[in-house]
């Protein structure tokens, strides 16, 4: 869901070319729920790359597609914990974009350690604020890709 009267913060699309970074990440056969919407251009750039994926404008508090295989997205980082506690109650697998000293917090490694998987890429992964022009703004603090149960053939992956 977009989070247009939220913080500005919340509002960040990834650029394309930051998920086709990952794309080899990522199943084919499986059906992606992306449940923050921003603008829903995550949507299109998914689809482009041929994946099914469900992409809408609903509460990710409070909705739940009734049929997915993992959840993949840019989540509005001020909500972070809140939304790693409901993935939790999920328990399904997930790539999430989050910042790297997320990595440091006692509620990720308390509940998704054992089977906790990192990418971090060597660029900085690049942003579009909601409603402006910054295509590639990449915010002054280093990011990651967090995955959980993706079984990913090592738990830290560097990327170009």
């Amino acid at each position: 869901m977009s989070f247009v009267g939220d913080l500005d913060t919340d509002n960040f699309e990834t650029n394309k070319n930051d998920w086709i970074r990952i794309q080899k990440f990522i199943p084919k056969n499986k059906k992606i729920w992306s449940p923050f919407y921003c603008d829903g251009k995550q949507g299109q750039y998914f689809r482009e790359m041929g994946y099914d994926i469900y992409h809408e404008d609903k509460d990710f508090f409070e909705y739940e597609p009734e049929e997915y295989d993992c959840i993949i997205d840019n989540p509005p980082f001020s909500k972070k914990r809140d939304i790693l506690k409901r993935l939790k109650k999920l328990d399904k697998p997930f790539i999430l974009i989050l910042p790297a000293v997320v990595l440091s917090c006692k509620y990720l490694l308390e509940d998704f350690g054992q089977q906790l998987q990192i990418i971090i890429p060597t660029q900085r992964i690049k942003f579009t604020q909601l409603g402006k022009d910054n295509s590639n703004y990449t915010p002054p603090f280093g990011t990651y890709y967090y995955c959980y149960k993706m079984n990913l053939e090592k738990d830290l992956i560097i990327i170009p």
